[in-house]
């Protein structure tokens, strides 16, 4: 079992990001996954910085603590020879603690460069499959060219390569991408704690680490944290099929106007009981996962980094699938 903080690119500046990085490491986290986005799902996050230079400035400030992204989209916003070349050079400057999470990805951010996003499901998975497989090739060395029905590489070379490639995690919601990541990926990344995701991949073969986020809202009473929550995050209760689609962040706004308090409450762990937390974290364990991503939409950073050292680290690491014996 390993325990992230996720790093929340929508709702930070990048020098604030890179101090709730060094934080989690001192309170104990083996990592810290980072968003990549162009935008923010909703205007007042009021952020969204460059999610490959902070983890580089991470590097630099931290000595232990993993890094991963949560996750990046290969395929239109940036071409896989890009992320092939970044995911090495990041993993070289920070002695191998870097995971590359990748996903299909929300036309929220990748309509920006005008090349459009793909309409169906599908087109976004065969186009995901493609830059694995570029990826793929790029990191097996030498110059390496590729002919796909979505993505071209022409006569390309990572001159800069560790001895030691990064992880990588593969976001499934569901069947076919479960399948995907046991078969390019190295590992799954997932946001929901359903089993069938890692059944999925476990039956596809799929033997690496299982990720996940559990949505959490930190604050000293149960109303100041689902407040908080929201504010800047009711965009989570829409379900992936419209966050996948939304192009801005007023059309969440639009979408989210009818999200009330009780909503977040069914989403989020709110509050400061620590019993809570568990019960939610065991769900996740219970699914099968064994890196659990702290997505934290309450108003205190910190307070919640020391709610963890304090309270949560010690019981959060004895949790076993279905409670059984360690």
């Amino acid at each position: 079992m390993k325990v992230g903080y996720k790093l929340a690119a929508e709702a930070f500046g990048p020098a604030e990001l890179v101090r709730q990085a060094v934080l989690a490491e001192q309170a104990g986290f083996d990592f810290v996954e980072i968003s990549d986005h162009y935008h923010p799902w909703l205007d007042n996050q009021g952020h969204s910085p460059f999610a490959w230079t902070v983890l580089g400035s991470i590097a630099a400030r931290t000595s232990r603590i993993g890094l991963a992204t949560g996750v990046t989209c290969p395929t239109v916003r940036y071409h896989p020879a890009i992320i092939a070349q970044a995911a090495a050079t990041l993993a070289l400057l920070s002695d191998d603690r870097f995971v590359l999470g990748v996903g299909s990805g929300e036309r929220l951010n990748e309509h920006v460069v005008g090349r459009g996003f793909p309409d169906s499901v599908g087109a976004r998975h065969d186009s995901l499959r493609e830059a694995l497989e570029i990826i793929r090739l790029l990191w097996s060395g030498g110059y390496r060219s590729y002919e796909g029905k979505h993505l071209r590489l022409e006569d390309a070379r990572v001159f800069d390569l560790p001895e030691k490639l990064p992880l990588i995690a593969v976001a499934a919601g569901g069947r076919e991408s479960a399948v995907l990541a046991a078969e390019l990926g190295d590992g799954l990344f997932a946001t929901e704690d359903r089993p069938e995701i890692v059944r999925h991949y476990r039956d596809a073969g799929g033997t690496g680490p299982c990720y996940a986020e559990v949505p959490v809202a930190w604050a000293p009473d149960t109303h100041t944290a689902a407040k908080a929550a929201l504010e800047t995050s009711r965009w989570a209760v829409t379900g992936w099929k419209v966050m996948s689609e939304l192009p801005d962040p007023v059309n969440f706004e639009a979408a989210t106007a009818t999200v009330r308090e009780a909503d977040i409450l069914e989403k989020f762990t709110c509050g400061a009981d620590p019993a809570r937390y568990v019960e939610a974290t065991q769900k996740y364990v219970d699914a099968g996962f064994d890196r659990l991503v702290m997505q934290n939409a309450g108003p205190d950073p910190d307070g919640f980094i020391d709610f963890y050292r304090s309270e949560l680290d010690s019981r959060v690491r004895q949790l076993t699938p279905n409670g059984s014996p360690a």
